[in-house]
């Protein structure tokens, strides 16, 4: 069964249907739109009277709907967000407008938001996953609660004769289990078969990022047009085979997939409402050009607890940028502070002020631009008056008034609302999954069986884990060169001349993962990075839980840093919100290495992994 991607996130090229439609066969067109940050979006435009879906399917839907349904290509997508039915409704009046008659199912269950009073009078504490914190003593009014759905769901959808599956928030890779489990006809219990899906679904769930995208190793693609997006064809016994259609862009190698299998993943073993996909025993094969096999992919029962997602408005929010040039950036950069302040009523004035000093300057620059830095400075609080043109316009204050050379990076600018994200765990048994058909025929959906002795948590690390997982102790050149298998001299070298990364945001977590292209280097890795090591080359992270696994059959270490995103992208007040720099951040980091291997390393390896 050939399964293709669409979108990896709400605003993905619009084109992308209708490429993936005509570019080659297929049998289902999913797309993936539901960000972490995507459902506060979608409340915000439902709150001033816009849909609760994501408006960039319906385009792509009209442009491709007649097509698929004379193909027989069936289309799932997860772009219901807030409002599955609405979404619904909106494809079927697109289709009867063009003459067509597709059934139409979609997928409800997953808002808990009007329900969370009731769910914590009966027990449920919302307990947020990384702080402790329970919901109840925290204050807050979430403004979204959506559970994390699986993909039996859309496995009933589809065999009910649906032709367009809509869901609400299901875990991305369910995109491709569920059409996997409806056209294979697989049982909820075929756990390595359901892992395998999610394996793949994983790697396609975010579109081109699978095929060459965001890919570290520039000189393995060789084709440097737009990649192609996507497409898994799942075998009956779970293995699939990543690829796209032929003459697209990008590449599809054991790297890039590799990538994306440590793509915002915590522990190896993978918690989903479905099925544990334990991505430690996912084994990769090159099987030809642009084709990846996944194969080996064990799994086991899902927890009796799902995942699910609250936001809540935190406050208002605003930012501006002072340029500072030349000599003296520190000092310029400490005068604007306080005398910004001082206009201001004193930084204790704010519930939250951050400000950063970002470098870009450098000495007898070869032109004005690389002689600047940048003063960015944000203020959160409760009043948006505070922090609205009466912080921005206090900036202007200082054109004439401040350091020598002052101006701004934007004029000044309007408050805005942020959001705070908030990942807890809630019963299954509470959440009642439906599909419902356009004759008005409703299926309930049961979850799982559960491994109810289980203690993972949804969000994937095990929950007696320690916060800082670590492995052997950092070791110097000399033993870094015997990890290596010898004595060679060691050479001081950027890290990512030997390994990849890729790196990505859950909530305020951050993850990093890194892989080898070979064994000799993946051992100098594992014996050379632990969780000090890569402390010393993130210093942000330094008073931060970090937790460390190993993916030997990937040749990969996965570190996530707890809380180097505060409470989430919506509330981050990082200049890299989401994480997506941070992996080619520490692959530049400096490291003494074993010259053999460095000299290895200039040699792409496109080996099977064992």
């Amino acid at each position: 069964m050939r399964v293709a991607n669409c979108s990896g996130f709400y605003g993905d090229r619009l084109d992308a249907a209708r490429l993936m439609v005509d570019g080659g066969p297929i049998d289902v067109l999913t797309g993936d739109y539901l960000a972490e940050l995507t459902m506060l979006i979608l409340w915000k435009a439902r709150s001033r009277g816009g849909p609760g879906y994501a408006r960039t399917f319906v385009d792509q839907v009209t442009d491709v709907l007649g097509t698929c349904l004379e193909r027989g290509i069936r289309i799932v997508t997860n772009a219901g967000g807030l409002d599955p039915a609405g979404l619904a409704a909106t494809v079927a009046k697109i289709a009867a407008e063009q003459g067509l008659a597709p059934k139409i199912a979609h997928i409800t269950g997953d808002d808990l938001a009007d329900r969370l009073g009731d769910l914590t009078a009966a027990g449920e504490r919302f307990t947020h996953l990384d702080t402790g914190r329970d919901l109840a003593g925290a204050g807050i009014e979430p403004v979204t609660a959506n559970a994390y759905l699986g993909g039996w769901g859309i496995a009933a959808a589809l065999a009910g004769g649906a032709d367009v599956v809509v869901t609400p928030r299901v875990t991305d890779a369910s995109l491709v289990l569920g059409p996997a489990a409806w056209w294979h006809g697989w049982s909820p219990t075929d756990w390595d078969r359901l892992a395998g899906a999610v394996a793949a679904g994983h790697v396609i769930e975010c579109g081109p990022q699978a095929t060459g995208g965001n890919y570290a190793f520039l000189e393995e693609i060789t084709d440097l047009r737009y990649p192609g997006f996507p497409i898994a064809e799942v075998a009956a016994d779970g293995s699939a085979v990543i690829t796209k259609h032929p003459g697209t862009g990008g590449l599809v190698s054991v790297g890039t997939v590799t990538a994306q299998l440590l793509y915002e993943i915590a522990g190896p073993a993978y918690a989903g409402p479905d099925v544990t996909a334990h991505f430690d025993t996912v084994r990769l094969a090159q099987q030809g050009p642009d084709r990846v096999r996944l194969a080996g992919t064990r799994g086991g029962p899902p927890t009796d607890r799902l995942k699910v997602v609250l936001n809540y408005l935190g406050g208002y929010r605003n930012t501006m940028t002072l340029v500072l040039t030349g000599l003296d950036i520190e000092r310029k950069a400490a005068w604007a502070r306080r005398e910004l302040f001082d206009l201001l009523g004193g930084e204790d004035s704010f519930d939250e002020v951050d400000v950063r000093l970002l470098r870009f300057d450098r000495p007898d620059a070869e032109s004005n631009a690389l002689a600047t830095a940048h003063l960015r400075i944000t203020v959160k609080d409760a009043d948006r008056a505070r922090v609205g043109r009466a912080f921005s316009n206090a900036t202007q204050a200082l054109v004439l008034g401040g350091y020598a050379g002052v101006h701004t990076t934007t004029t000044p600018t309007a408050e805005s609302t942020y959001g705070v994200y908030w990942p807890a765990t809630v019963d299954r048994r509470v959440v009642d999954q439906q599909v419902v058909f356009d004759d008005g025929s409703v299926a309930a959906v049961a979850h799982s069986p559960a491994d109810s002795d289980s203690h993972q948590t949804a969000g994937g690390a095990a929950a007696g884990q320690a916060t800082a997982a670590t492995a052997a102790k950092p070791v110097g050149a000399a033993g870094a060169a015997e990890a290596a298998g010898g004595n060679e001299a060691t050479v001081r070298v950027p890290l990512g001349r030997l390994v990849g990364a890729r790196s990505g945001d859950k909530g305020g977590n951050a993850n990093v993962g890194l892989w080898a292209r070979d064994d000799a280097t993946y051992r100098w890795l594992r014996s050379t990075l632990s969780v000090e090591r890569f402390v010393d080359l993130l210093p942000e992270a330094r008073d931060l839980p970090v937790r460390r696994y190993e993916l030997p059959n990937l040749r990969a270490v996965n570190f996530v840093v707890v809380g180097l995103l505060g409470e989430g992208v919506a509330s981050s007040t990082r200049p890299d919100p989401q994480a997506k720099g941070l992996g080619e951040y520490v692959r530049s980091r400096h490291i003494d290495a074993p010259a053999n291997l460095v000299a290895a390393g200039t040699t792409p390896q496109t080996a099977a992994l064992p």
